[in-house]
Parts: C-alpha cells; sequence; structure tokens
C-alpha cells in the first residue's frame, strides 16, 4: 500500500511565518523545553529485565534512524502496549542472529509522541548486531488509517531537533532504516520509511525532510 506526503518547504514561507508554528512563536527562537513541549512525549518504558529490555545495553547514540511502521492498523498506543508484552519477535536470519525482542525508543503519532526506551539503551530495530542498532536512537512514525501522516512527519522532526540538541548528533548523522544494510536479507537496505524515500531511496523527499528537522533545530535557544 503506498502513501504519499507532501513535506512542506523548508523553513518559513514568504513572510517569515511557518505554516507549522503558531504566530506567536514565530519571532526569535523557542527554548529546549518549549519544543519538548510541543512533542508531546509521554514516557512509557518497557519494563527493566523483560523482553526488549531482558539484557540492558549501555548506548552512547550517535546517530537517529528513522522508521515507519508499515502497520495501518495501530497508533502509538497499540505499539506501545506490543513492545510491553512481547508480542513483536526479531527476525532470525540465515546467519543465526539470534531471536529476540524488537524494541526502539520511540513511536510517533499526529497527536503525541511514546517513549518505550531509555537513548542510554541499545535498541533493535534497524540492523541486527550492526552499528544502527550500536549507535542509534530508533524513531518509528505510525501510518495507521486515522492517523494524519503528515502531522506524524511535523511531530517526528521536532523530536528529531530536540534529540539532536540533547545528544549532540549533527544533521549528517539523522538517516533512514534505508542507512544500515541488513546482512542475510535480500535486499539488504529496507525501503523503509517508505513514504520518505524515492523508489525506495534517499531523495528528495528525504531532503525536505532533513529541512524540517534543520529548521526546528535551528528554533532552539541555546
Amino acid at each position: 500500500m503506498g502513501v504519499s506526503v507532501q513535506c512542506s518547504p523548508v523553513g518559513p514561507l514568504a513572510g517569515g511565518r511557518d505554516p507549522y508554528r503558531p504566530p506567536s512563536s514565530q519571532s526569535g527562537g523557542v527554548s529546549l523545553g518549549s519544543m519538548q513541549r510541543q512533542v508531546n512525549l509521554h514516557v512509557d518504558l518497557v519494563k527493566k529485565g523483560t523482553y526488549g529490555r531482558r539484557v540492558v545495553r549501555p548506548m552512547n547514540p550517535r546517530y537517529i534512524t528513522i522508521h515507519s511502521t508499515q502497520n495501518y492498523t495501530a497508533g502509538a498506543d497499540k505499539h506501545s502496549e506490543a513492545l510491553k508484552n512481547g508480542a513483536l519477535r526479531s527476525p532470525k536470519t540465515r546467519y543465526g542472529n539470534r531471536i529476540g525482542f524488537l524494541i526502539w525508543h520511540f513511536t510517533v503519532e499526529d497527536g503525541k509522541a511514546i517513549q518505550h526506551l531509555p537513548t542510554s539503551e541499545q535498541g533493535e530495530h534497524a540492523d541486527f548486531a550492526g552499528p544502527g542498532n550500536r549507535l542509534s536512537i530508533g524513531i518509528e512514525m505510525c501510518e495507521n488509517r486515522g492517523n494524519n501522516l503528515a502531522t506524524t512527519v511535523e511531530r517526528t522532526a521536532k523530536l528529531t531537533a530536540v534529540l539532536m540538541k540533547q545528544k549532540g548528533i549533527p544533521l549528517n548523522n539523522v538517516v533512514p532504516h534505508y542507512h544500515w544494510p541488513r546482512r542475510g536479507k535480500t535486499p539488504p537496505n529496507k525501503n523503509c520509511p517508505h513514504f520518505l524515500l524515492d523508489h525506495g531511496r534517499p531523495g528528495a523527499k528525504w531532503r525536505k525532510f532533513l529541512g524540517r528537522v534543520d529548521y526546528y533545530y535551528r528554533q532552539i535557544t541555546p
């Protein structure tokens, strides 16, 4: 099933106003706390010692990896419940990767974002035992029916900007799931997030998304 997203232009439109920001916030920057409140983050961590957190693997994140759920029936709350109940198993490849439980750090929908895993811990969301899991924060974007996908993308851009500021991660290290090849999979580079890629590869849509991230990042005051 294909989904088309029309990202807004990078930065404000003519006249200086960004249509995704309220008029009162157009002059000057915003604090990190204010941007966090715009994300509307809810913390609902998987319990330590269970499922995706059975083994705590410390991480000093250097990347942010953007995914799409490709689940057209479940929003952020359902994904949070599935992670806490161990309903999502990681696949096994012909190279013998262990069968564990999928887990990522954040799920975003049009009205909020939910955190499942501390950003100081490795997840299981990108490339099995590769650097995508070992070094990156994983963000999943919901695309269930009834969820406004364009608003979800904007909320994800804001969350990404906040994490960049908090963790000192540069824009060049904000990557799609496609960026991390998966050993033993064909094709190795997944078409994800599919609605921000062009013909299965990063292109104009991905650059527009990075433009939104950069815009919000620059809005955050030191």
